[in-house]
């Protein structure tokens, strides 16, 4: 039988949420499972991004900042809240709007 779309056994890739020190942001970088496997975590997260970032600096001409901090797509920050202004699906701002009745 036939899976849906868009449902994997194994993961192939892993995204990550990249920010860098000049304050921009770039979203859902993948990164091979297979090279998070050790015991380091995530931490070879950052030398496979930023060597992307060189191999996309030599094409395009225009080179990235260095690299301020990295987490997992849609990782909620401690405290179990969504960072500033994200929601989990697909990086857009959320806004929360409250009703009052009047009286």
């Amino acid at each position: 039988m036939a899976r849906k779309p868009g449902t994997r056994t194994n993961a192939e890739f892993v995204l990550f949420d990249v920010f860098y020190e000049d304050g921009t942001q770039r979203s859902n970088r993948k990164v091979p499972t297979c090279a998070l496997e050790g015991l380091d975590g995530d931490e070879p997260a950052r030398a496979i991004i930023e060597e992307q970032d060189r191999a996309i600096a030599e094409k395009s001409g225009d080179p990235r900042g260095p690299i301020k901090s990295i987490r997992r797509a849609g990782a909620k920050r401690a405290g179990g809240k969504q960072v500033a202004g994200q929601s989990a699906g697909m990086g857009t701002p959320e806004y929360k709007v409250t009703w009052t009745s009047p009286g």
